[in-house]
């Protein structure tokens, strides 16, 4: 008959270690679904600010060719915003892929450290 006793504190400390990997995935993940979520909702209001400018710009128009030269205006300025979201965009992906490949290049390497203990 063995003679050992139970320790929870190295019990929920094995577990803690093996699903650490796990936590620092949903971690990541929340922290990119934040900010995607932040991208979006500035996307929306510049999305209404230029909706807004275009009802302004219909009703302070004088004549047609002012109110089509507004338009154009209007329209010139949201497409730099747009392409700007989108480098925005670009940007926010790029560090998302960057941040998830050290976490998982850190595991692998912490896994392996792990296995050439164990086999020694």
């Amino acid at each position: 008959m063995s003679d050992t006793t139970f320790d929870p504190k190295t019990f929920f400390d094995s577990y803690k270690s093996a699903f650490a990997p796990a936590l620092k995935a949903q971690q990541e993940g929340v922290k990119a679904l934040d900010r995607v979520g932040r991208y979006q909702y500035a996307v929306a209001g510049d999305c209404l600010e230029w909706s807004l400018a275009h009802a302004k710009a219909a009703v302070a128009a004088q004549n047609p060719v002012e109110f089509v030269s507004k338009q154009v205006e209007l329209n010139t300025a949201f497409g730099e915003k747009l392409r700007a979201r989108a480098q925005e965009f670009v940007k926010l992906a790029a560090d998302a892929q960057t941040g998830f490949s050290d976490m998982v290049n850190e595991n692998v390497t912490k896994v392996a450290v792990e296995t050439k203990k164990r086999a020694s």
